[in-house]
């Protein structure tokens, strides 16, 4: 499970150290694409392969499903972790969400999320109401 928050930045190369407590977990190779809320999402291998199943498995008669596919496959990539942790970031990714330099890394259960600092900050001081969110999700028995 990932969890927690970790603020690094690029190289000179554009490529991020993975905080230490998410090297493991996410392994020597992982899949990182766009993510929803403007954020990438890095998958390990066992967890992308899971989400890949159950991908396949909407109707292709849905526009909605097929939009939702291509958005998500095709901005995919397997990434490589040497062995300082050090992964490159393709520009396409970089570019989608807008980091220039600083980064914040989120564990967020079965993925990590990276955010520009930017972006990061600017969500977390949006008018989001938890509290509210927070009664919805046990309503639904969460």
């Amino acid at each position: 499970m990932f969890i927690g928050e970790y603020e690094h930045a690029l190289d000179s190369k554009n490529r991020i150290i993975v905080p230490s407590k998410f090297r493991e977990e996410l392994g020597n190779k992982f899949i990182l694409t766009k993510g929803l809320d403007g954020c990438l999402y890095a998958y390990p291998l066992s967890e992308w392969e899971i989400l890949e199943q159950k991908l396949k498995n909407l109707p292709l008669t849905s526009k909605n499903a097929r939009a939702f596919v291509r958005f998500f496959f095709s901005g995919a990539n397997e990434i490589d972790m040497d062995k300082q942790g050090r992964s490159l970031i393709p520009q396409n990714l970089l570019e989608y969400a807008k980091v220039k330099k600083e980064i914040v890394s989120i564990g967020v259960s079965n993925r990590v999320e990276i955010w520009s600092k930017e972006n990061w900050e600017e969500y977390n001081n949006s008018n989001i109401d938890f509290d509210e969110i927070a009664e919805q999700m046990s309503e639904l028995g969460i």
